[in-house]
C-alpha cells in the first residue's frame, strides 16, 4: 500500500484565493482586449467569490443544524 503524500499548507485559504486574484489581474491588465484576458479577469472573480464563500462557511454566527 503506498503512502498518502500530505501537503501541510503554509497560507491560509483566504490568503492564497486573493494572492491568485492579484495575480491573474495583473497579468490580464498586460493584455489587450481578447478572450485570454477575459478568462483571466472571471478567474479573479471566481477567486473572490471562493474568498467570500469560504469567510461565510467559517463564520462563528453559522451554527450546524439540531
Amino acid at each position: 500500500m503506498q503512502k498518502r503524500r500530505r501537503f501541510e499548507q503554509t497560507q491560509t485559504l483566504r490568503d492564497r484565493l486573493a494572492s491568485y486574484a492579484q495575480q491573474a489581474r495583473e497579468l490580464a491588465a498586460a493584455l489587450p482586449p481578447c478572450p485570454k484576458k477575459e478568462d483571466l479577469l472571471c478567474k479573479a472573480r471566481q477567486a473572490d467569490t471562493a474568498s467570500h464563500l469560504n469567510e461565510w462557511v467559517s463564520s462563528p454566527g453559522l451554527q450546524p443544524p439540531r
